[in-house]
């Protein structure tokens, strides 16, 4: 049997960017401590989720990737053994900033990245401020634990994505997010069990916990992952407190699922043209 056994944080903001870096070193090291080999970090997870507000201050999170926090985190996933996803802002050049999660290989080897296709902008998600929607396609990186794919928390809305991913050849794809209680409450253990079943993978769905200063979102937590059949690998993590959430993720599913649902086989591309028409 193929199992990887992989870990999800989920984090409330502590005030500042170096104690919020210290505190996912911890957690890192706590999940290899318990076996893991794969960890996925929170949207941005380094600040505080600043899209609630229109400064132009918050341009001054944004980095190069790779850049020093993808570095710091490159020779920790080499000292622990275990593949990072790392989700930062990232700066490509002044003015052009994108959302962004830099993969990171078991030995350290920065693998490329993937930014956030579909930008938001509305009332408390004001990302339009902040970033450009991403230009580098649907990427699946071949790491030490599988084939991995990443979305990140808006793009969840739009299946495209997901089904790119999955003709990609991804087997575990993962969603950081920042997701506000509300309406998304719903949609949240609805929309990613059902791509995973649609796509035939597992999905890591990541969220943080807590309000922040800059606004009222309240950060709901429950974190989780999904299996190809929909099912919760175990509980989904705390709606109020933080959680580190390590699960056995059973790859050899994948096989079964895909033998007794030909969903990739019976797709039918040709008759969805007028769908791409603008």
């Amino acid at each position: 049997m193929t199992t990887v056994r992989a870990a999800l944080t989920q984090v409330r903001w502590t005030g500042d960017k170096e104690s919020m870096i210290d505190v996912h070193e911890k957690h890192l090291r706590d999940a290899a401590d318990q076996g893991a080999r794969l960890v996925c970090f929170q949207e941005l997870f380094y600040g505080p989720y600043f899209c609630q507000v229109q400064d132009a201050a918050y341009y001054a999170y944004a980095e190069s990737v790779p850049g020093p926090t993808v570095e710091r985190f490159s020779a920790l996933a080499a000292e622990l053994g275990t593949v990072v996803v790392l989700p930062v802002y990232e700066e490509e050049q002044p003015g052009v900033l994108y959302n962004t999660a830099a993969v990171i290989d078991a030995d350290g080897r920065y693998l490329g990245k993937y930014r956030k296709t579909h930008i938001p902008h509305v009332r408390g998600f004001w990302e339009k401020f902040y970033f450009r929607p991403g230009n580098l396609g649907y990427p699946v990186f071949d790491t030490a634990v599988g084939r991995v794919g990443v979305y990140i928390c808006y793009d969840r809305h739009f299946p495209e994505g997901w089904r790119a991913l999955g003709l990609n050849g991804a087997e575990i794809v993962l969603n950081p997010s920042a997701t506000s209680r509300g309406l998304s409450n719903y949609l949240w253990r609805l929309e990613q069990p059902a791509a995973a079943v649609a796509n035939e993978y597992y999905v890591g769905a990541i969220n943080r916990v807590g309000v922040e200063e800059l606004g009222d979102d309240d950060f709901y937590g429950t974190s989780y992952f999904v299996d190809p059949e929909g099912s919760f690998v175990g509980d989904p993590a705390d709606s109020y407190e933080e959680e580190l959430v390590v699960r056995d993720l059973d790859l050899d599913l994948l096989r079964v699922v895909r033998d007794r649902w030909q969903f990739y086989r019976d797709r039918r591309p040709d008759a969805y043209d007028d769908l791409t028409r603008p």
